[in-house]
């Protein structure tokens, strides 16, 4: 294995070989005291940010770390207390977590699991990271959520939408806040028949790993139960950049929908490309040609521009929303940064604070005790409305959001809009429908 370097509040560097091959590593002894893994002795306790700094996703990972800084700052007593303010619990005082000061570590994801196992490893080894939390790749998601269940640590997942986060692949130590493919295509189907039929014709362009499979499966069935025909389903590399080849064959399938499950960089990118290829100028089986976006984010609708002006889509959460919860953490995240935050780094403040006050509410850091605290917690005033850790795949239930792209835009985060809140009820299945076992929770120690 390669030389590999993390500096607090620094960024993992690795040499060309470091995330190859990576097995599960087999923790120091050193790591290990009172009962269970990094265990704080001191005054301060270490938590462990996990980003893609680097890749397709960066721009997401950007403001993850921004949201995770925020957190820190709040929870240490500073700024004004954000959503401490807010939260139905009360257990937080803004004296870092159980009076230990915060203090944190930073890794490169790189949107690939390997490199993102190599940075958590490190996190929890070198660093003592008693936590690790953030990614937005569900492929990083479940590779360090399987890491940190065998190193004895709890897992906060960022943005990670794949049913198998807390489906297949659950975890007991790994929690997830985001919502999942499951829960979009439940919330779209009814917006997409109701504004364009139920006599439709798709054609799926589908990211090569794992959150791709699972959001083009929930499209398909939702939308095929409406009435709906698959008539492709196309799979591209995350790697890609141009989807120019990809565009081209819509052309001539018969599709009059085209369903982009992409995300980040790549959504950006194969939106562009159709729209240069004019289909949603085509009329197709005398329908206009419509495109399709499952999974949103404003930094996704910024960066293609016009082209998403009335597309629709699914999001967690937007800075639009008026409760109470909402409107603290725009205030917080704008006053800090000068732009409202993005469902990514709602979620990964949101993923903090929870940790920290089961730790609060638990009387302790250990790991069984964090998730004891957190399994079938009801919470409210986070900005999702009342949520609901379910203890049986550790996957939050809370109203989702449809939106579409803003016709006329007032500013460059004011891009998208709220077109139906979807409730809770609308979106919630039985938690053995996608398979795995939880198994029970590891200490480390």
């Amino acid at each position: 294995m390669s030389k590999m370097t993390l500096s607090r509040r620094g960024v993992l560097t690795t040499g060309a070989a470091a995330g190859a091959g990576l097995a599960l590593p087999t923790y120091l002894p050193a790591a290990s005291h009172a009962g269970f893994t990094n265990a704080p002795t001191g005054s301060t306790v270490t938590l462990g940010f996990n980003v893609p700094q680097t890749g397709p996703y960066a721009d997401e990972g950007a403001d993850e770390l921004r949201a995770y800084e925020l957190a820190v700052e709040h929870l240490n007593g500073g700024g004004d207390g954000g959503l401490m303010n807010t939260f139905s619990s009360k257990a937080l005082q803004g004296n870092g977590i159980l009076g230990k000061k915060v203090e944190y570590v930073t890794g490169d994801t790189q949107t690939k699991s390997d490199a993102a196992r190599a940075s958590a490893r490190s996190m929890i080894e070198k660093d003592g990271a008693v936590m690790i939390t953030g990614g937005s790749s569900s492929g990083v998601a479940v590779a360090v959520q399987a890491l940190c269940q065998e190193a004895g640590v709890i897992f906060m997942a960022g943005l990670t939408h794949s049913n198998d986060t807390t489906g297949k692949d659950k975890k007991a130590n790994g929690f997830r806040h985001f919502f999942n493919s499951y829960m979009s295509g439940a919330a779209l189907a009814p917006i997409l028949g109701a504004n364009y039929g139920t006599d439709r014709k798709a054609y799926h362009l589908t990211a090569d790993y794992n959150w791709g499979y699972t959001t083009e499966e929930a499209v398909r069935t939702s939308t095929e139960a409406i009435g709906w025909e698959t008539v492709a389903a196309v799979k591209t590399p995350l790697t890609q950049t141009d989807f120019s080849s990809y565009i081209a064959p819509v052309l001539q399938s018969g599709a009059d929908v085209l369903v982009l499950n992409h995300y980040g960089g790549n959504m950006v990118n194969s939106l562009t490309n159709a729209v240069q290829f004019g289909l949603r100028d085509k009329l197709v089986n005398n329908k206009n040609f419509e495109i399709v976006v499952p999974l949103y984010s404003r930094l996704m609708a910024k960066g293609a521009g016009a082209n998403v002006k009335g597309i629709f889509g699914s999001t967690n959460w937007h800075w639009s929303l008026q409760d109470e919860g909402s409107k603290a953490f725009v205030q917080s995240f704008g006053t800090k940064y000068g732009f409202p935050p993005s469902q990514a780094a709602h979620t990964c403040y949101v993923q903090a604070m929870l940790y920290a006050d089961a730790v609060e509410r638990a009387g302790s850091f250990n790991p069984c005790a964090v998730a004891e605290a957190l399994e079938d917690f009801e919470f409210d005033g986070m900005g999702n409305g009342p949520t609901l850790y379910r203890a049986e795949d550790h996957q939050c239930f809370k109203d989702v959001l449809v939106v579409k792209g803003k016709e006329n835009p007032t500013s460059d985060f004011d891009l998208l809009e709220i077109v139906e809140v979807t409730p809770t009820s609308q979106v919630t299945y039985d938690a053995s429908i996608f398979g795995g076992e939880l198994g029970t929770c590891n200490p480390g120690a």
